[in-house]
Order: structure tokens, then sequence, then C-alpha cells
């Protein structure tokens, strides 16, 4: 496009566009005009980021800035066509739209740009359904990612949202649980709705209780967005997931009559209950001085409410999921624990350690007293 026929579109872009953002196209004709094109690509991203600018994207991103696209920063234009892509009339049109953007950056001097774009795409399609695709773009994007030493938490952002989807969409919940967290670790709570907030702290607090092979839910508890949940008509879930770190059966028993209102815990109701019941059996540990930690299957039944012809499995799975380790001694029925996972203490949990430092304490001192006793006359020597 000549240099006339580029002014004659911008003219005409400025005409439709509303009367508060005409100025914004006398702007951009003026640095593209001087040829300043990081000021140029600062002001259209100002502009497309603009609601009123969203029937004016797709012909400003097709007709003028792709005959700039190759002088500015590739990433920033990945940002432009993301903009543009949402005013795409379906999402078979946007795939198309954004296949083409991903294969214009796809340089090596613009990897970090062509993530940013494969990982969109990925997006779109697993909404279309097409997972398999979604995977390749995915672990595409992650070997490239894996190769950076550095790169924008825009870039790292969008790749651990779109990992996290794919995973809820395959019900794969750990996985799910690990890349929404390291999602939110890239992003700026204050930019998220409250809606989406309290969505997010959702979806990873049934994860979290579902996945078989997340036990403790540390950093989940201690994330800013739990709090999302508070004064709804899901805080029992954040205080279902406190019950759970602690293993307080009673508090779970009375919390149970919840469950029923999210589906996939009602489905994995069974296996919530072995799941308290392995939490139950670690706190009880916990609760013990390294020194008194040899418990009869009769005190962990007591301690854990399960019935005592299943504790030696409980015990067991214990073992193999890393949460204790020790020995088991089937013909006493005893189990010697000589070490627990862990974990984010509330403030009973603490009190409870604070007691036993106070008992150790009062142990050395009983030791010291005792040597000093014994050895009088070595010292005396």
């Amino acid at each position: 496009m000549d240099p006339e026929a580029i002014s004659n579109f911008l003219t005409e872009q400025r005409e439709n566009a509303p009367e508060d953002l005409q100025q914004s196209f006398l702007t951009i004709e003026d640095y593209w005009d001087r040829k300043l094109w990081h000021q140029l690509t600062d002001v259209l991203l100002e502009y497309f980021n603009t609601a009123a600018s969203a029937q004016q994207r797709l012909p400003l991103f097709k007709h003028f800035i792709l005959t700039f696209a190759e002088k500015i920063n590739q990433l920033k234009l990945v940002s432009l066509g993301l903009s543009t892509a949402t005013q795409c009339s379906d999402d078979q049109e946007r795939l198309s739209f954004l296949t083409d953007l991903t294969a214009k950056v796809n340089k090596p001097a613009s990897q970090d740009a062509y993530v940013y774009a494969l990982v969109s795409a990925s997006d779109v399609k697993l909404r279309l359904q097409d997972f398999a695709g979604a995977r390749r773009d995915l672990d595409s994007a992650e070997s490239i990612l894996d190769s950076f030493d550095s790169v924008e938490t825009e870039v790292h952002a969008a790749f651990y949202r779109t990992n996290a989807s794919y995973y809820q969409a395959k019900a794969e919940f750990g996985s799910y649980y690990r890349n929404a967290l390291l999602y939110l670790a890239c992003i700026d709570l204050k930019n998220l709705t409250l809606e989406d907030a309290q969505s997010r702290a959702y979806d990873l607090s049934i994860a979290a209780l579902v996945s078989d092979s997340i036990y403790n839910f540390g950093e989940l508890l201690l994330h800013p967005i739990l709090d999302s949940l508070n004064d709804t008509q899901h805080s029992w879930l954040r205080d279902l997931l406190f019950a759970f770190n602690r293993g307080d059966l009673n508090a779970y028993n009375v919390l149970e009559v919840n469950i029923s209102k999210a589906p996939l815990l009602d489905e994995h109701k069974a296996f919530l209950w072995q799941k308290i019941s392995l939490s139950a059996l670690t706190e009880a540990v916990f609760r013990r001085p390294p020194h008194d930690r040899a418990m009869t299957f009769q005190t962990i039944s007591q301690e854990t409410k399960v019935q005592p012809n299943e504790i030696e499995i409980l015990i067991m799975k214990a073992l193999s999921l890393g949460l204790l380790k020790g020995s088991i001694d089937q013909v006493a029925e005893i189990a010697r624990i000589n070490w627990v996972q862990p974990k984010v203490l509330d403030m009973k949990q603490i009190d409870n350690m604070r007691l036993r430092l106070k008992d150790w304490d009062s142990s050395v001192n009983n030791l010291g007293n005792w040597i000093e006793g014994v050895g009088r006359d070595v010292w005396a020597a």
C-alpha cells in the first residue's frame, strides 16, 4: 500500500472512530509518517485496549499494521494481533487468523513472540475440541520456553493458563492444579475480576481435593486468591481445605453435607474419605514427639476412625505416597514412623509445636541436671 493510500485509509478510520478517540489517529498518522515505530506501536496498543476501538481493529491490523509489521517489536505485534482476534466472527476464523500470525513471527529472533502466538492458537483449538492439536502446540511451546534464559511474564502466563485449561478439560487434576498456580504466580491478581478470581479459586480447590497426587495444599492455602471465596456460597470449600490440611475429621463430618453441591466432589466421595483419613494419620504422627512415633494399629484406628482391619492398608498407602517414612510390624501390629511430610500449619498446629518445643526444652534441662549430678566428681577434677 502506497503512502497516499495509507493516509487516506487512516483518514477514513479517523472519521469512523468515536469523537473522543479521533485525536489518536492524528498521533498514529504522525508517528507513521515519521517512521517512529516504537512510539507508533505503543499508541496502537493503547488504542486497541479501549473498548470503543473494537470495530476498527480488524481493518487497522490487516490494512495498516501488517504493512510495517517487520519493523516493530514482534511480541507487541502479537499483542495487537490478539486484541484483533477478539473481533473475529467465530473460533474457526479466529484460529485461521492466529495461525497466520504465528507463522509470521516464527523467526529465530522472535521465538518469544512465536510461543505467545502459538499458545493463543492452542487456546482456540481447545475451544474447538481439538485436544490433540492443542497438546502438540503446547508441547512445542514448552520446549522453546525451556530453552530461554528469560522471557516476558505475559508469555509464561499465557502458556500456564492454556496448559491449565487443557488439563482441566482432560480431568487431569494434579497437572491442572500446578499449572493454574503457576499462572497465578505470573500475573497481578488485581487485574482479575472478582468473578474470575472466585472461579479460579473454586476450580483450584476442587482440583486439590480430588487429585490423587496432591496431599499437601500449602501453596493454595497461603495464596490470597483463596480469600475470594470468603462470604460466598462456596466459603465452605475453603473451610474444607483447611480441615483436610489439619486432618480434622470432626470438621470434615460437619462440612460433608456440602459435598453434594459440587458434582466432582460428590463423584469422588469415597476417595475424599480415604484422603482425609491419610491426613488424619499424618497429623496424628506429627503431633507426637520423634521418640514416640511407634503407634499401634489400635491407636491409629482411634485417631483416624478407620476400621482396624484397614489400618495396614492405610499405612502402606501413606508410605507409598511419601507422606510418611517408616516400617510396619505386622505381627505386633505396630507402625514405627521416623518421618512425616512437612506441611503448612494453622495456628492450632503451631501452638502444638510450641508445646512440643517447651517439652523438649524441659527434657534438655533435666538431662543437663542429671549429667551435672552424676558427673560432679568428673567436673571437679
